[in-house]
């Protein structure tokens, strides 16, 4: 059991479960624009969430405590170099344009743990609402803009829709995490849940979701895809409702952070019923 749970914290700690949230939604654009399967895209953007996420979580660390970091964060650091070596192996099969698109996404992603405001002390990811935009934005991007201009070099109506949905929903994911932090978090950095309260958050969240809902049904997909929407937007509502800020451990991190690929699934078992 005890190494059952290590495996569980390492595929979590080192952005595995992230990295396939992201494939899965991916994989869902593919299905609901009805583009072609691309291997080599979504092995760069899967590569490229582990890395990135690593980064993001670990860069301060490593800076500061080099010479004295825990063991696993020095296998998560190994782990996280050959993902990039894959990513890089990834990128060089992929058309120069859709690499440029990448670039400002990557950019963000650099500044959000990178420290470049109020004197080189503070970085994207000290301001509250900027935060959840920026991490809601590249994820949407790097799931529908990306593929989509990938797989017809142009955007269609459905495709701004599903863009647009992707986000607010994103938005709504990373919700019980910000609740979950409230315990963590600096009293001045002004999170959603700390300006606007816990009940408040939440509504918020089932608006986005509703919102959401609305697209679902005005995208040109079957009654199977629109089914399985409606039952992720259940889970999402259950699981936005019962966030709270003394949650289990793996509450937000892997049950939450797995909903995309619940969706995916669900998908997968409408289209082949």
């Amino acid at each position: 059991m005890n190494v059952f749970k290590k495996i569980i914290d390492f595929y979590i700690n080192a952005s595995i479960h992230v990295a396939f949230a992201v494939y899965a939604f991916l994989r869902i654009t593919e299905l609901y624009l009805e583009i072609p399967y691309q291997k080599n895209l979504n092995y760069f953007i899967f590569f490229g969430t582990i890395t990135g996420y690593n980064f993001v979580k670990f860069a301060g660390v490593a800076k500061l405590h080099h010479r004295s970091l825990t063991r696993n964060l020095k296998i998560i650091q190994i782990f996280s170099f050959f993902c990039f070596l894959a990513m890089c192996f990834y990128a060089f099969s992929l058309p120069i344009n859709t690499l440029l698109l990448t670039t400002p996404f990557t950019f963000l992603t650099i500044l959000y743990a990178v420290p470049f405001l109020s004197g080189f002390e503070k970085n994207l990811r000290n301001i509250g609402y900027l935060k959840i935009i920026i991490v809601a934005l590249v994820w949407a991007a790097f799931s529908v803009i990306i593929p989509v201009f990938e797989a017809t070099k142009s955007f269609s109506y459905e495709a701004i829709l599903l863009f647009i949905q992707r986000f607010f929903i994103v938005i709504v994911l990373i919700l019980p995490f910000e609740i979950r932090d409230l315990q963590f978090d600096a009293i001045s950095l002004q999170t959603i849940p700390r300006k606007i309260g816990i009940p408040k958050t939440k509504r918020l969240g089932l608006i986005l979701m509703l919102f959401s809902l609305l697209i679902s049904y005005a995208l040109s997909v079957n009654f199977e895809t629109k089914n399985a929407f409606m039952i992720l937007f259940f889970l999402v509502i259950v699981m936005l409702m019962r966030a709270k800020v003394n949650q289990s451990k793996y509450y937000s991190a892997f049950w939450v952070e797995a909903l995309p690929i619940i969706w995916w699934l669900l998908l997968l078992g409408f289209h082949n019923f």
